[in-house]
């Protein structure tokens, strides 16, 4: 099984272990339902077999899933096979980064919070570079590079005929750290007040003046799925990457999304910021 599907298949086998818990049922009785073993629906909920999309379309009936959320888990059943496009760029990628742009290539919507860089999908390919040739790993030239195409490539989420949603956050503290050099960072404002002109991009700037706030404990990312359901978070560590999909994680991380963008600048004042510090370059 290719990294791509078996990245698919950990979030199927996720999905429907958090369905069936969430109707109340063992594994004997869902199998019951529809007419097969208790192992079958086990195995269905981890990583291990082939499977069937009727049976999860079964089970998600049985589960008593609205319409929309049962059709957004077969389309993931179906599409397990599916090859991502940073195939065609690398085949060695970390199993971390593997998942993120599985869930991003199916993703809807995505909230951002960020209060050191500018989020990867709005970064020029000069801050890109920046930030890549700051960090304390010394790869290879060639590797940096690799990793610049994919952050580069990612970015056509947004330019695709139903493009994602994205909405994010900044620290003041993001527009103000000069990366690369000034006429790099001059750059990354510019696309950052292009992007905030955009309908399907809404960036919001978090200013000092507001003092302590909900999400002090640093970035994070929220993966909207086609359904909330499928919906993720995501962080990133020195160590690697953190995914958590728990009703209870996503509920606190939704909560501090919205808090912040409750007390950041709205859209305008936020570009009018953005345009200041761009001047004072």
């Amino acid at each position: 099984m290719s990294a791509r599907a078996s990245t698919r298949r950990r979030q199927l086998g996720a999905t429907m272990r958090k369905l069936r818990a969430r109707a109340g049922m063992t594994l004997e009785e869902a199998g019951g339902l529809v007419g097969v073993s208790k192992a079958t629906v086990s195995r269905y909920e981890t990583q291990e077999g082939p499977v069937k999309w009727p049976i999860v379309d079964a089970l998600c009936r049985e589960y008593r899933t609205s319409p929309a959320e049962r059709r957004a888990v077969v389309e993931l059943a179906k599409g397990l096979k599916r090859q991502g496009w940073w195939n065609s760029i690398t085949d060695s990628i970390p199993e971390g980064m593997n998942l993120l742009l599985t869930l991003e290539d199916d993703a809807v919507t995505e909230d951002h919070f960020n209060c050191l860089y500018v989020p990867g999908l709005l970064q020029t390919r000069r801050y890109t570079e920046a930030v890549q040739h700051a960090s304390e790993r010394r790869l290879p030239p060639e590797e940096i590079e690799q990793l610049i195409d994919i952050r580069m490539k990612r970015q056509e989420i947004l330019d695709r005929p139903q493009p994602l949603h994205l909405r994010v956050v900044i620290d003041e503290s993001v527009i103000r750290r000069v990366v690369g050099s000034r006429d790099v960072m001059k750059g990354q404002l510019e696309r950052l007040i292009e992007a905030n002109e955009s309908e399907h991009i809404t960036v919001q700037v978090l200013p000092f003046s507001k003092g302590a706030h909900s999400a002090a404990m640093g970035s994070f990312v929220i993966i909207g799925g086609a359904e909330p359901t499928l919906d993720v978070v995501y962080l990133d560590t020195h160590v690697g990457s953190l995914f958590m999909e728990q009703d209870e994680e996503l509920a606190r991380y939704r909560l501090a999304f919205g808090y912040l963008r409750a007390q950041a600048l709205d859209l305008a004042a936020s570009s009018a910021l953005i345009e200041r510090v761009h001047e004072e370059l």
